[in-house]
């Protein structure tokens, strides 16, 4: 399993915007072939940090998510709304197999 956290840090005045875009984002995104998980979490101290659990089968399922036209309505939607740059972190989902 190809597994990503992404995390990300938005601007006080954005997060209601953020959560709205994100949500569209997740609704579709858990609907691709390959998805295993697509979780969206918050920090419970700090609502402008958030850390997407991305799960896909394979990376070439991951790579495609990024193709899809959701993804890139999510990605321009919230360009202005980052306090600082997205940062995705890959890792080999081990169990569940």
């Amino acid at each position: 399993m190809h597994v990503t956290l992404v995390h990300i840090r938005v601007k006080p005045d954005a997060v209601a915007a953020f959560v709205a875009a994100t949500r569209l984002n997740h609704e579709a995104s858990i609907t691709e072939p390959g998805n295993r998980r697509f979780d969206i979490l918050q920090a419970p101290d700090d609502p402008t940090r958030f850390v997407f659990y991305e799960a896909y089968a394979t990376a070439t399922d991951a790579a495609l998510h990024k193709q899809t036209p959701h993804y890139a309505a999510w990605r321009d939607a919230v360009a202005a709304m980052m306090a600082e740059p997205r940062r995705g972190e890959p890792l080999a989902g081990l169990f569940p197999a």
